[in-house]
């Protein structure tokens, strides 16, 4: 078996002689076995890897052993761990399998029995992602087969878009960047009563804005220079179908209230005429920014604002649904090969990891281009390994850092975005800090007075503790 197949496990012991046994019974079985001698030494090997499998001592020199369980799982949910003690009661074989081992195992043990426990669970564990992997292609359960994904995040999503879709109502998309929103929307449309009329898509940050009211809503001849003849707008050619406007947030004011009028009367005016023209549009809407916030900066009607706002989704982004990975990764490899009329390759579990652990700040797009980068990279072979993947996937961003936010070509709102990096810090170490405002601010170094300020003006003063 190649070394990047080789399922891996992190054996946490102290004591060496039963450390070296339990890897050299590992390496024997096919496993690639790495050692960590006390806590600090095994984070730190998680800090840099997936491993397939944890092996943890209980009584470790000043520590839990199942604390360093937690800290696992917490970082990698489909890890398959094994506990194990020199001596042993009910209560801490419940507390282990409670936070997540596979099983707990009292010395000594027989090591053919830890084997065989982790060749199991593994096994396991690749079947499940080979199911969710399956389903997450078919959707079959959701019928919205152009999405993918079966994390939580995603099946509620699904839930939520089975119930919405065959309704008249508004929807208001948000989420950053290459979530998807058009995608999305596109879902929408054709799983509702309207799929066989036009989805016409509009996006307001592409579009001059001295040239947007006439894309929205039409012209007369005459109208203006270069108007040789009527033009329907956008407005009229989604009749009886759906408009999504994206970037709705960098529509002028002027234009917002031109927006807002059609939606609440349902007609619109050509430019150079007064006559309405009644319509019969779904508006999906969308954005990366929280318009909520642009409400409040005055730079977002907040009529406009209520309208959209029927029904709103916000798009997890990538980050925050790692176990999607290897299922949208192979999705878009197979998509690749498909498109350049290649055999179907596979992607390494070396290369697995390496996506796992980046942190795509450029979401579904950017994942969906590394994928093609690999496949073109990787020319006769037919396994993708991680030589093949772009080099800023070589140097992720570690789970502690802040991931910058992505640069598109219209540009972004700088104190919207700023905003939320502010926002996201405070929230990161009210959490480290379990709430307590106090020692949030002063690892923050700010004053309590300052953070308590930050907090009220970005809306988080339901955030508890002193």
């Amino acid at each position: 078996m190649s070394e990047s197949l080789r399922p891996t496990v992190l054996v946490v012991e102290d004591e060496a002689q039963t450390r070296q046994l339990i890897a050299d019974s590992l390496e024997a079985a096919g496993f690639a076995a790495a050692q960590a001698t006390d806590a600090a030494d095994a984070l730190a090997r998680l800090d840099g890897f997936a491993y397939d499998g944890l092996v943890v001592d209980v009584q470790l020199q000043g520590t839990n052993g199942l604390d360093i369980l937690e800290e696992a799982l917490a970082r990698y949910p489909d890890m398959r761990c094994v506990v194990t003690a020199g001596f042993g009661n009910v209560e801490q074989a419940v507390r282990a399998l409670k936070r997540g081992a596979v099983d707990f195992l009292i010395k000594p043990f027989q090591l053919i029995q830890l084997v065989q426990v982790m060749k199991t669970s593994v096994s396991e564990r690749r079947l499940q992602r080979e199911n969710a992997e399956l389903r997450g292609r078919l959707n079959e359960k959701f019928k919205f087969g152009s999405l993918v994904g079966s994390s939580p995040l995603m099946k509620r999503l699904f839930a939520t878009l089975e119930l919405v879709s065959p309704m008249n109502s508004t929807v208001l998309l948000q989420g950053e960047t290459g979530t998807g929103k058009e995608l999305v929307a596109r879902t929408i449309h054709h799983n509702s009563p309207r799929a066989d009329q036009p989805f016409v898509a509009f996006n307001a940050a592409a579009i001059p804005e001295g040239l947007a009211e006439a894309e929205l809503f039409g012209h007369i001849k005459g109208a203006f220079t270069g108007a040789i003849a009527n033009r329907a707008g956008r407005f009229e050619a989604a009749d009886k179908g759906t408009l999504f406007i994206d970037e709705v947030s960098s529509m002028s004011l002027a234009l917002q209230a031109k927006v807002l009028r059609a939606l609440q009367e349902r007609e619109v005016e050509r430019v150079g005429t007064s006559k309405p023209v009644k319509i019969n549009t779904r508006v999906i809407a969308a954005a990366n920014e929280d318009l909520q916030e642009l409400v409040r900066e005055g730079r977002f009607r907040e009529d406009l604002f209520y309208r959209l706002n029927v029904v709103r989704l916000t798009l997890p982004p990538l980050r925050d649904r790692k176990e999607d990975i290897p299922v949208l990764a192979q999705h878009f490899v197979q998509r690749a090969c498909a498109d350049n009329g290649l055999s179907t390759k596979t992607l390494s579990q070396g290369a697995l990891r390496l996506m796992m652990h980046f942190a795509w700040p450029g979401n579904i797009r950017h994942l969906q281009n590394a994928a093609e980068h690999a496949v073109a990279m990787s020319g006769e072979a037919t396994e993708i390994a991680p030589d093949h993947l772009p080099d800023d996937i070589h140097s992720p961003v570690t789970a502690g850092a802040l991931a910058l936010p992505p640069t598109p070509d219209e540009g972004i709102n700088f104190a919207s975005t700023m905003n939320r990096v502010e926002r996201e810090l405070i929230l990161r170490y009210l959490t480290k800090a379990n709430g307590n405002k106090r020692r949030a601010a002063r690892l923050l170094n700010l004053s309590r007075t300052t953070l308590i300020d930050k907090l009220h003006r970005l809306g988080l003063t339901d955030t508890s503790a002193a």
